[in-house]
C-alpha cells in the first residue's frame, strides 16, 4: 500500500497481512472491554521495516517510535521480529506524550510493554487501549519514579491539566488500578490516514 512520506513508513491494510499476523493483530475484529462493551480494533497499520527505523524515527519531539513498541517474551512470537505493525493512532499518542513532557518540563519514560501491545500479548485481557496504540504506562518522570500514590496522583493531575482528552487509571492494587506506573490513554481511538483507501474500495478488494 501507500508510503506515508513524512514518516517514511508504509501504510498497510491489516486484512492484507499474512494469516499468522492477522491471527495476532486481529485487524477490524471486535474485543470486549471489562464492562462488557464491544470495541472494534484498528484495520490500518504502519509497517516498521527494521529495529533501526524504530530507533531513528522521532514521532513527536522527545518520543521515538521504539519507546512505544518495546515488548518482551509475553508478546506473540510472530511480532518479535521485523517488519512490525503498529496501529496508526500511535502518532496521536506520541503527540500527547510530547505535550505532557513539555508540561512537566523533563523526560518521560515509558515502561517495556507499556506502549502498543497486540491482542495476543499475554497481558491483554479483553479490549485495552494498548491494543489500539493509544495507551502508555509511564514509570518515571525526570528523577521521580511513579511507584507511590503521591507521585502517581501528582502526575495524573499534571496530565489532566495538559491533555483534555486523556483518561488516567486511578492508583490502587485491584484490577483496573495502577500502583507502580502512571497509565494514560486516549480511549479506543482509530486513526485512518488520508493515504488509506476508502472503505468501499478496501471492502471490494476483500470481496
Amino acid at each position: 500500500m501507500t508510503d506515508v512520506q513524512h514518516l517514511g513508513l508504509k501504510l498497510v491494510d491489516g486484512l492484507d497481512l499474512s494469516e499468522p499476523l492477522r491471527a495476532v493483530l486481529r485487524p477490524d475484529e471486535v474485543l470486549v472491554d471489562a464492562q462488557g462493551r464491544t470495541r472494534r480494533l484498528p484495520r490500518f497499520f504502519y509497517e516498521v521495516g527494521s529495529r533501526e527505523k524504530a530507533h531513528e524515527l522521532e514521532l513527536a519531539p522527545g518520543f521515538h517510535l521504539i519507546e512505544l513498541i518495546r515488548t518482551d517474551v509475553r508478546e506473540a512470537a510472530v511480532l518479535h521480529g521485523y517488519p512490525r505493525y503498529v496501529p496508526c493512532a500511535i502518532t496521536g499518542l506520541a503527540a500527547h506524550l510530547a505535550v505532557f513532557r513539555e508540561h512537566v518540563g523533563t523526560y518521560v519514560h515509558i515502561a517495556a510493554n507499556g506502549g502498543y501491545r497486540s491482542p495476543a500479548h499475554a497481558l491483554t485481557d479483553g479490549a485495552s487501549p494498548h491494543c489500539w496504540g493509544t495507551a502508555a504506562n509511564i514509570f518515571r518522570v525526570g528523577d521521580d519514579r511513579l511507584d507511590t500514590q503521591d507521585t502517581i496522583e501528582r502526575y495524573a493531575d499534571r496530565a489532566r491539566e495538559a491533555l483534555p482528552a486523556v483518561w488516567v487509571r486511578p492508583h490502587g492494587y485491584a484490577p483496573g488500578f495502577a500502583d507502580d506506573h502512571l497509565h494514560l490513554d486516549l480511549g479506543y481511538t482509530v486513526t485512518v490516514p488520508r493515504e488509506a483507501p476508502g472503505l468501499d474500495a478496501a471492502e471490494q478488494d476483500h470481496s
